[in-house]
């Protein structure tokens, strides 16, 4: 299983970006496909997940200004990140979990927010 996430980049405070997660494999295979970020010395945290039925899950700290969805056809994941803050600044990796809790990673993209 390979999951290809793109879309990273430098964004001034206030501004958007919109992550990609190309999942090799049809993502109904999974349990839930998400979004987590790390920073340097700290571990990864939960950013959105999204689930076969399509249900989702975010963390507080970007609900209201974040959204996971899903283009079934393509097998993509998308995060739209919205009033991006300096403190979302981190690389932001692709997960995807089957009901089995088999666990699977993409590469990172970083994500700089600043002026």
């Amino acid at each position: 299983v390979q999951l290809q996430a793109s879309g990273g980049g430098l964004v001034q405070p206030g501004g958007s970006l919109r992550l990609s997660c190309a999942v090799s494999r049809n993502i109904f295979s999974f349990n839930d496909v998400g979004w987590y970020r790390q920073t340097p010395g700290n571990q990864r945290e939960l950013v959105a997940r999204i689930t076969f039925r399509g249900t989702t899950e975010y963390a507080d700290g970007v609900k209201g200004r974040f959204a996971i969805s899903r283009d079934i056809a393509k097998n993509v994941v998308y995060l739209q990140m919205n009033s991006l803050k300096p403190e979302g600044t981190a690389v932001y990796l692709c997960n995807a979990r089957t009901v089995a809790y088999e666990t699977y990673w993409g590469q990172g993209t970083q994500v700089t927010v600043s002026s």
